[in-house]
């Protein structure tokens, strides 16, 4: 508003009195001057006599000092419990592995007991087997003893229970006429026939009646017996 009044002021002066306006706009010019040098010196001074301490920018860093200091505590913190986290993991692995272990070794414990229960049986089974096959053997080797027996008995004596009365016939076709000396009977016997196990092998006029068993032979000549 001054400088409206101001200037209206001027203008009218310089249509009566250019002299005066040009001089009340050089006093003008240097009230400004001065008024602006003035403002300049008090801001500098301001500036200079500012006292950070205790001011709202001081508040402000102060507080967004704190948020940051808060900020890396809470991290610290939440870094701690991380570690305590892991160290219990860590402990809680270890336990789980000495458990297995102790499980590993029980485990394999069982096992040997188990397999030397297995050998026992199988050892148990074995002798029982070689028992049953004791047994079943025991009537063949009987067997065996009464054959070998029997195969050192004495072969019958045709000549005491037989007597040859005569051989007739002629060439291949002779036959030897018998008699058994316990009953008195006679028996018509050619070449082939079995007598008391022994089967005639041969006839003829020279040799009698000629007998074989396993590989041994007797002979009845007519005349032989009693």
């Amino acid at each position: 508003m001054q400088n409206n009044l101001f200037g209206a002021i001027l203008c009218g002066l310089m249509m009566f009195s250019p002299a005066i306006a040009e001089t009340l706009v050089d006093v003008n010019i240097q009230e400004e001057v001065d008024v602006n040098g003035d403002m300049e010196q008090m801001s500098a001074d301001a500036i200079s006599a500012y006292n950070v301490q205790g001011s709202l920018f001081q508040q402000i860093t102060d507080l967004e000092q704190e948020k940051v200091l808060m900020q890396l505590e809470k991290e610290r913190a939440q870094l701690d419990l991380e570690l305590d986290r892991l160290a219990a993991e860590k402990i809680k692995l270890h336990m789980e592995i000495d458990t297995l272990s102790g499980r590993a070794e029980q485990q394999q414990q069982q096992i040997e007991t188990e397999k030397a229960k297995l050998e026992a049986e199988a050892l148990r089974l074995e002798r029982e087997k070689e028992a049953i096959l004791a047994r079943e053997k025991e009537p063949v080797k009987r067997v065996a003893q009464v054959e070998e027996a029997e195969e050192e008995e004495p072969q019958v004596d045709l000549a005491e229970k037989y007597r040859l009365v005569n051989v007739i016939g002629a060439g291949n076709h002779l036959q030897a006429t018998i008699q058994d000396l316990g009953t008195g009977q006679n028996k018509r016997m050619s070449v082939g026939k079995e007598l008391d196990g022994f089967i005639i092998k041969s006839i003829s006029l020279d040799d009698g009646v000629v007998f074989e068993k396993d590989g041994k032979t007797q002979n009845l000549n007519v005349g032989s017996g009693n």
